[in-house]
């Protein structure tokens, strides 16, 4: 359909600035001189030190001339939207939200002229917005996947005291397609304290990552440091605890945030802080930290917090925060273990120079193995017995014996023993898939009767179980009417008759809602894992994947032929390990697979 108004239509354009140079580039779209009206295409991904910035309208652009350069506004790198709202009118401005939400579409939304009004006149237009969602982002940052279609409308009036097309009705926050999307938008871990999971044997605290997406070139520290100081996001917030007192935020006068040139950040906070002791505000300060070097690695290695009048409250670096808080990985594992060609659990330096070792121990004897998991501080094992009926649990010490600690009744090994898994705080989880009896069990420490763990909302039957090292969140692989979808899970703790715990499974959702089946899949680092399967109608493929359904950001891991298994460290430094048909193979970054040795069932610490 063609659109009336506003004289011939100019392509509108954006400046991007590299370095210390300019360069005009023509926008994600153009208006054409006749016929129908364009959707608004994605911009191709840029350099990720250019900035691009959007053009106000142009004087008696017509009304698609004004929505087309309003959505291409949206994908700027303007910190306020000020050029975005030079479309609308006053009022429409001041009502306007952009930071509610941010959804995001396979490609640039699609804009068709709905109706008019008095054609005559020119009194007013509405147009509609469509597109095929991919997520939407909420106010608190937190990227959520949604396989949704999107209609929205705008509507345009002509303004009486310029007579200029204006936008005066628009849905709240911003649209945008999928590569604007990740050009102008990053993903950042804020970090909280996990609140229902016992300190550390050395009484360090628990760190838990909740991911949010803030913009990337819009002042990403200030963003970011805001969004920690509001509390976690709303799925983790019943698990996770922050040290800041509620209502703390920035002081009224702080616009921006940036470090020095010693790579110290001062963060002037409001009254709300002013009262904390010495030991909260480090604690306070190591959330920082810990959350500002996820934003730059290279980048912040020291804050210190100042009280309402400037006053410092403390000061942290980041020794000092690693030993306030157990932050990733406890320590390096020191060996990589699987299971051999006699059905042992054997080990391996993570050099991967020497022949492979039973561990010390029963498990590393005589006892049949088809899978084992192994905790996270290397010094007790757990492995289920080659036709998949019993769980064993034992000290990797030489001599040491094992018990029985759970049996499954199923009839067949796929019925049966999942392989198990050790969270953080030394507890063991595993899967009886028994159709019968479908059960989600945790060990105490490793030991003990069994805690059979509630599911209420989880549709389906475990086939693999992966926690954390922060005990607070749970993968889970499940089928359900013979497709298999990995599921992240909230792992919420309260104490029960006679002190026993009662454990729950709550909110869980797919990370994974493209794909048809998933088969594998570890933690890889603090909210991320490598996941295999494959697509409705796609081949076998190995990627990583966000907690919160988001793909993170860099190469997925090279293809590998016939992958059955494979394990990651949540130390991100660490390979890849799997089981294909040529065996045990390792994924170093930046080399390809190589094979190491014959085996099965590959799996770091945890």
């Amino acid at each position: 359909m063609g659109v009336e108004g506003g004289g011939r239509r100019h392509a509108l354009r954006t400046v991007a600035y590299v370095g210390c140079g300019a360069v005009l580039l023509a926008g994600c779209a153009s208006m054409p001189d006749s016929g129908d009206l364009r959707g608004v295409e994605s911009t191709p991904r840029q350099n990720a030190q250019v900035r691009v910035f959007a053009m106000p309208p142009h004087e008696n652009a017509g009304p698609a001339e004004i929505v087309q350069g309003f959505l291409e506004a949206l994908t700027s790198d303007d910190p306020q939207y000020e050029t975005a709202r030079k479309y609308l009118t006053d009022s429409a401005s001041r009502r306007w939200s952009p930071d509610e939400s941010t959804t995001v579409l396979s490609d640039g939304p699609n804009v068709d002229l709905e109706r008019s009004g008095n054609r005559e006149a020119g009194a007013e237009y509405t147009f509609m917005l469509t597109g095929s969602m991919v997520a939407v982002v909420d106010a608190q940052h937190a990227y959520a996947p949604d396989g949704g279609t999107f209609s929205k409308t705008v509507h345009l009036t002509k303004v009486k005291k310029t007579n200029q097309w204006r936008i005066d009705a628009l849905p709240q926050g911003v649209v945008m397609g999928k590569s604007d999307f990740q050009r102008n938008y990053v993903s950042v871990n804020k970090y909280y304290y996990a609140s229902n999971v016992p300190a550390a044997t050395d009484g360090r605290l628990s760190t838990v990552a909740d991911p949010v997406y803030v913009r990337s070139k819009v002042d990403p520290v200030t963003s970011v440091v805001r969004a920690l100081l509001k509390g976690p996001t709303r799925w983790l917030d019943p698990v996770a605890t922050s040290r800041f007192p509620p209502g703390t935020a920035l002081r009224k006068d702080v616009t921006a945030l940036s470090p020095d040139d010693q790579n110290k950040l001062a963060v002037p906070l409001n009254e709300r802080a002013d009262r904390v002791g010495p030991e909260q505000c480090t604690s306070m300060a190591a959330q920082l930290l810990f959350t500002l070097q996820d934003l730059t690695p290279t980048g912040v290695n020291r804050v210190e917090l100042q009280g309402a009048g400037g006053r410092k409250l403390c000061e942290l670096n980041e020794d000092r925060a690693e030993r306030i808080a157990v932050h990733g990985t406890v320590k390096q594992p020191e060996y990589e273990y699987f299971i051999d060609g006699k059905q042992r659990l054997v080990r391996l330096p993570g050099t991967g120079t020497k022949e492979p070792e039973p561990v010390p121990g029963a498990l590393g004897e005589g006892v049949k193995l088809r899978a084992a998991a192994v905790s996270r501080d290397e010094d007790t094992a757990a492995g289920v017995s080659d036709e998949g009926k019993h769980l064993y649990v034992g000290s990797l010490a030489s001599g040491a014996s094992l018990g029985s600690a759970v049996t499954s009744s199923g009839t067949s090994a796929d019925d049966r023993l999942t392989t198990p898994s050790w969270d953080g705080g030394g507890d063991l989880w595993v899967a009886d898939r028994d159709p019968k009896q479908p059960r989600l069990l945790m060990l105490r420490n490793g030991a003990g009767k069994p805690i059979e763990v509630r599911t209420p909302k989880l549709d389906g039957r475990i086939d693999a179980v992966r926690v954390a090292a922060d005990g607070v969140r749970i993968a889970l692989i499940v089928e359900q009417k013979g497709k298999t979808s990995l599921q992240i899970g909230r792992v919420e703790r309260e104490s029960g008759a006679g002190g026993r715990p009662v454990v729950s499974i709550l909110e869980p959702h797919s990370v994974t809602p493209q794909w048809e089946k998933v088969t594998a899949m570890s933690w890889a680092g603090a909210s991320r894992l490598v996941v295999v399967g494959q697509e409705s109608g796609g081949v076998l493929q190995i990627r990583y994947v966000q907690v919160d359904g988001s793909t993170p950001a860099g190469n997925p891991p090279a293809s590998l032929t016939g992958v059955k298994q494979i394990a990651a460290s949540e130390d991100e430094r660490l390979p890849l390990v799997a089981y294909s048909e040529d065996g045990i193979v390792r994924l170093s970054a930046g080399a390809q697979w190589q094979k190491v040795v014959k085996g099965t069932a590959p799996v770091y610490p945890g």
